[in-house]
């Protein structure tokens, strides 16, 4: 059967558990642990996306800037109210305690950030409203009985049937099925991760250049 919903997704790794009915409301269990795994190790073209916001100076902290909900790993922060959309470079934590510690007090067009939790911090403080750009990978958005489907279940429904079935049988001591269903979800991220790579660099086969006889 095809597998292009939440629903059929559900259907599919019930039937391959032998269709145990005793397991149906663990399911969704298995395939939430499985996009907790996919986030961790997956790094597709499909999970970068790209968020505004504005920067208040009315606020007390004009310096701190929440990010987005579905956050996971900063690409490139820019502002793009700006001439030529100047990059942010990314500064610790401790460089930034640096910054306030030895510049107090300065305000002006930011240069820096950092990451506090889910909060971003800018330096120095800006001096007036602009506009952040941030490209960030994002999580997935989980599948449920309102969101049923998602880019990946999309291209790769394999990915999510065997990280539920690998979730599964850790949960009913499957131990034989365990490196079947590992050597799937390897493949079908390897394989995911690999297609991303190509994309983005504009990688193919190589090209084997043969020489012709010098005259």
């Amino acid at each position: 059967m095809a597998i292009s919903s939440y629903s059929e997704l559900k259907t599919a790794v019930a039937n391959w558990l032998g269709g145990r009915t005793d397991l149906t409301s663990r399911i969704p269990e298995f395939i939430a642990l499985a996009e907790a795994k996919f986030n961790r190790e997956l790094r597709c073209a499909q999970m970068e996306t790209r968020s505004y916001t504005t920067v208040n100076t009315a606020s007390d902290e004009p310096e701190f800037i929440t990010l987005p909900g579905d956050f996971q790993t900063m690409r490139r922060i820019r502002l793009s109210s700006e001439t030529g959309k100047p990059a942010l470079e990314f500064v610790s934590s401790q460089q930034m305690d640096s910054f306030r510690y030895e510049r107090a007090n300065v305000s002006g067009v930011p240069a820096y950030y950092s990451i506090l939790g889910t909060e971003l911090e800018l330096f120095p403080t800006p001096d007036e409203d602009y506009t952040v750009e941030m490209l960030y990978r994002a999580n997935l958005e989980a599948l449920s009985d309102s969101n049923t489907t998602n880019w990946l279940l999309d291209i790769a429904p394999d990915a999510y049937l065997y990280g539920a079935l690998l979730e599964a049988a850790a949960f009913i001591k499957d131990d034989e099925r365990i490196p079947v269903w590992i050597g799937g979800l390897k493949t079908a991220l390897d394989g995911l991760n690999r297609v991303s790579f190509e994309q983005t660099f504009a990688a193919g086969p190589a090209a084997v250049r043969i020489e012709g006889p010098t005259p």
